[in-house]
């Protein structure tokens, strides 16, 4: 490996604080034990609906309300109601602007640039939101802004080949020696495997393999003391 690309969310850092969080303040109703669950179908609707704010066919603020009201009735939850969708969506939004990058993969960072490797992120979402985490998360202390890719802003997303053929390009990396590292198999394992990158899956969810797919990564990664130890072996 010479060259290396993360995701954002849930890689970098752990997602599920500032959503559970924002669901204690708004549904706390819901059960503690039922919390991963539900992040998990949060996290499901918004990939799964992201594509039609892409194309225009549903609006921002309807997919946020859509993809709460859904993964809530998944488990057996009442529908929220508009004022609840848009509560909750402020209050995430809000945690969202207090996230830190986890003391594990700074560790990874710092290694990476002192070994001189080029890095770079792909991030699915909307351009401004995803600005904002990287702002947060300083990652431009480690990676230059140019080689940094957010969705929305190309008119391609993960998994489509398209987004990895373009941050190729602009990050002049070569696709058969470059890591692509995320915690999504269907948007980071199979993304990097459309675009002919190798990839690590940081599966720290403890997700299965979608049963249409194929396992392609070289490495699967299940806890952030793992991720060090890993990509260390991969580019000492």
């Amino acid at each position: 490996m010479k060259t290396i690309v993360f995701d954002v969310d849930d890689t970098i850092y752990d997602q599920q604080q500032p959503f559970r969080n924002a669901i204690n303040s708004v549904f706390p109703s819901v059960k503690p034990t039922d919390m991963h669950e539900l992040y998990i179908r949060f996290r499901f609707h918004s990939d799964e609906t992201f594509p039609k704010v892409m194309s225009d066919e549903w609006t921002l603020d309807f997919m946020r309300f859509y993809r709460i009201d859904e993964s809530l009735k998944d488990l057996g939850y009442p529908a929220v109601t508009t004022e609840e969708g848009t509560t909750f969506q402020k209050i995430y939004e809000d945690e969202l602007d207090n996230i830190v990058m986890h003391p594990e993969v700074k560790k990874v960072f710092d290694f990476l640039k002192e070994k001189n490797i080029p890095m770079g992120i792909i991030t699915n979402g909307p351009t401004d939101h995803q600005y904002k985490k990287v702002k947060q998360l300083q990652l431009e202390q480690w990676v230059p802004t140019d080689n940094i890719i957010i969705s929305q802003s190309t008119g391609f997303q993960k998994p489509e080949k398209e987004i990895f053929d373009l941050a190729a390009k602009e990050f002049s990396m070569e696709a058969e020696h470059t890591l692509y590292v995320g915690d999504s198999f269907e948007n980071d394992i199979a993304g990097a495997k459309n675009g002919g990158w190798k990839s690590l899956w940081f599966n720290h969810r403890l997700r299965a393999i979608p049963t249409n797919e194929t396992p392609t990564h070289l490495h699967e990664v299940t806890s952030f003391d793992e991720l060090f130890p890993v990509i260390r072996s991969l580019f000492s």
